[in-house]
């Protein structure tokens, strides 16, 4: 029988508790705190609905989500170590073995890569990213690259470069499977979770130095970072926990907090305003084909659907 091993110091599960309880209503801090009162007085809130049920608390955290180029939903039980599929049906159709799952993205040649090692243990056992082919009725998973520490989040590049984002920072991995080590030194931050990419830009949530903290880094000078947001609860100087994010067509920031918040950031302001709060929310994926809706993952192992509002 595999043993349950204790949830990762990224989100505490007494913290999370106290979070929850004190700051399910959390205000968000923006660069510009004008623009930020504009942003939450028109900021309509999202409305969510279970789209995959919890299972057995703590041990089916859905750590995170993606989707494949078929269209099929890909779930990470960071504490079941495997990553599962779901049909369009909501249906399970298969489980891939992968030890403490983060990040699962699909990649420019069609494989599904997964973020493995997102776990402490990871200083002693260091992990890494493994693939496979999602349609396969038995997928296998195969190393891509490894020897990292505590990494969560990854996403690609126009030109098939992976980023990974770890707690020292963000590691750059070519599509050959190389790490870019001059461009990974230049690209520290402590306590880097969630990654995405758009255009010449990176956009990483941290929980280093300061929890909470929204990031830009520019590609093409990965020393070169502003923060854009900072995220806060509602008690005075309690700082929220800023987990996974995404972005979608319009350039909007969408990012899940340990208190339970779904934050829209405007990144070209730093203007924030959460449209949804609740139980405490691990990922975000856009849903394809559905505009304005999104799937979330949660610590109690439900996924959620949520419809925004425009």
């Amino acid at each position: 029988m595999r043993r349950l091993r204790r949830p990762s110091p990224r989100r505490p599960l007494l913290w999370s508790a106290a979070l929850v309880a004190l700051a399910c209503t959390a205000p968000v801090a923006a660069a510009d705190p004008a623009a930020a009162t504009q942003s939450i007085a028109s900021c309509a809130p999202a409305q969510a609905a279970t789209a995959v049920p919890a299972g057995i608390p703590v041990l089916d955290w859905s750590e995170n989500v993606g989707y494949d180029a078929q269209g099929n939903l890909w779930v990470s039980r960071i504490y079941r170590n495997e990553v599962q599929r779901y049909d369009r049906s909501g249906a399970l159709t298969a489980t891939v073995p992968v030890e403490f799952p983060g990040a699962v993205r699909s990649g420019p040649d069609g494989l599904l890569y997964v973020v493995y090692g997102d776990s402490p243990t990871s200083a002693i056992r260091p992990g890494g990213v493994v693939r496979f082919d999602p349609a396969a009725a038995d997928p296998k998973p195969e190393v891509f690259v490894s020897g990292f520490t505590m990494r969560n989040g990854a996403a690609f590049d126009a030109a098939g470069n992976l980023y990974i984002a770890a707690m020292s920072g963000v590691i750059r991995v070519r599509a050959d499977g190389s790490v870019d080590t001059a461009w990974t030194g230049k690209a520290a931050r402590a306590g880097a979770n969630g990654v995405v990419v758009q255009g010449n830009s990176l956009y990483v949530t941290a929980n280093g130095s300061a929890l909470g903290q929204l990031v830009r880094i520019a590609i093409d000078d990965p020393s070169a970072q502003a923060v854009v947001a900072n995220l806060v609860s509602s008690l005075p100087g309690v700082p929220d926990f800023a987990d996974d994010l995404l972005i979608d067509a319009d350039g909007i920031l969408y990012v899940t907090t340990l208190s339970g918040q779904l934050v829209r950031v405007d990144p070209a302001t730093g203007a924030a305003c959460a449209v949804l709060t609740g139980q405490p929310l691990t990922s975000v994926v856009a849903t394809p084909g559905q505009p304005n809706q999104l799937l979330a993952g949660t610590e109690s192992g439900a996924v959620l659907r949520i419809q925004l509002s425009r």
